[in-house]
């Protein structure tokens, strides 16, 4: 079992199953409703995927016509999107508690990455645990 929540504690989850690979998504809605460069994303099988708690939290948005996107309404995290059709959720990695015990197999939509995103720099970028003392 892997666990996961939103940022406040309103929504937990736990997935009975297998994540799908993991990928990171460029395209420009997924850029928009995470505020970042890309979201990191993976398939997990609707009959796997248990809400515990924050179901009446849980608002969702249809970002495209086929696809809706799922989010606590207290915090704003992003828990998953589905589309029309699919028997899985794409789950926002970024909410997982626990090591889903799969790693990154690629990136995707990169025709519409952030311009200021390079990833052939990304691993020569400086690394800190924390922040750095000149911030």
């Amino acid at each position: 079992m892997i666990k996961g929540s939103c940022m406040c504690g309103g929504v937990t989850y736990a997935i009975n199953g297998k994540i799908g690979d993991i990928t990171h998504c460029h395209c420009t809605t997924c850029r928009k409703a995470h505020g970042a460069a890309f979201s990191s994303v993976a398939a997990v099988q609707i009959d796997d995927f248990e809400l515990i708690t924050g179901k009446d939290l849980i608002k969702c948005y249809r970002s495209s016509p086929d696809k809706v996107r799922c989010f606590c309404s207290n915090c704003g995290s992003h828990i998953y999107a589905h589309r029309e059709g699919q028997n899985h959720y794409i789950l926002r990695l970024g909410t997982l508690d626990d090591d889903p015990g799969v790693r990154p197999v690629n990136h995707i939509w990169v025709s519409l990455k952030a311009p200021w995103y390079n990833m052939e720099n990304d691993c020569d970028l400086l690394k800190f645990d924390e922040w750095p003392d000149d911030r």
